[in-house]
């Protein structure tokens, strides 16, 4: 048994066929859409109302552009809603009220995610060359202006630390070990993708990471995003031993610095202040 076997398509039934469900998912599909698709296309049709910032980091080189890792990346929406499929047809009536809470959450981080988007929009330099049909649909759908922070890495942490807890909830914390560790393992290879395939940098995983642990600190707390940090890209080559070493180190200290700005204002505030730092600077030097 694997929850990357469930069916995405009996996941959207079981969420259509109940009314708390159905009504959760479309105003999860509303929010998806008003603050993401709806933001990001009215910003590229009508550039200079919202400042854009550059995203890239020196260390980003380390990780050469893999175009293989694109179906990996494009999976972050099939991940969320097979990991909340798995739940609905294991524990069916019983879980709905914690599944309603999962898609309702989903709902939120685009909301959260869009206080900051709507002040200052950020990119990344992404390859000239088009490696397959797959980045084709990338470039000409997505206009890149949502790098920090990265829905990517948001959804995949929300994702599987919501699973745990809702496993944990049903009592099912020993019998289904291996499927938490099986989904906590595939967020990371997602959020290594967004690497890989050069639509963020280390910057947005740091701040991504930030915002996760400041809204909800019991399911992500520091520890969490530590461990979580350290264990990027121990199973992948490249980056080598090294600049993997100074990858986390660098995400790790951003984290922190984030954490340290972020007591005593809102939490977008070091976010915001990053990225107005980022407008027109110049270039990094490589550590």
């Amino acid at each position: 048994m694997r929850v990357a076997d469930e069916s995405i398509a009996r996941a959207v039934l079981n969420v259509l066929r109940a009314p708390s469900l159905r009504s959760a998912g479309f105003r999860c599909a509303a929010s998806i859409f008003s603050h993401f698709f709806a933001l990001q296309y009215g910003a590229a049709l009508f550039p200079g109302r919202i400042p854009v910032s550059k995203a890239d980091h020196p260390l980003d080189a380390a990780i050469p552009f893999t175009p293989r890792w694109v179906a990996v990346y494009l999976d972050f929406i099939h991940f969320w809603v097979r990991c909340l499929g798995f739940l609905l047809r294991t524990y069916r009536q019983a879980v709905f009220s914690l599944a309603r809470d999962f898609i309702g959450a989903v709902t939120e981080i685009y909301r959260l995610a869009g206080r900051v988007y709507r002040k200052n929009l950020s990119t990344t330099s992404r390859p000239r060359r088009i490696a397959n049909c797959r980045f084709l649909l990338i470039y000409l759908f997505d206009p890149h202006l949502m790098c920090i922070p990265s829905l990517h890495v948001l959804m995949v942490i929300l994702t599987y630390t919501r699973f745990r807890d809702i496993v944990q909830a049903m009592g099912d914390e020993a019998r289904f070990a291996s499927l938490i560790e099986e989904v906590r393992q595939q967020a990371l290879r997602i959020t290594e993708s967004v690497l890989y395939v050069k639509q963020h940098s280390i910057n947005c995983v740091a701040a991504s990471l930030y915002m996760m642990t400041r809204l909800n600190p019991r399911l992500f707390p520091q520890e969490e995003a530590r461990r979580f940090v350290s264990e990027l890209f121990i199973h992948q080559s490249p980056p080598c031993a090294v600049d993997r070493e100074r990858i986390a180190g660098y995400i790790q200290e951003l984290y922190s610095r984030f954490l340290a700005e972020g007591n005593a204002g809102s939490w977008e505030a070091p976010l915001l202040a990053f990225l107005a730092s980022k407008r027109g600077a110049a270039p990094e030097p490589s550590p």
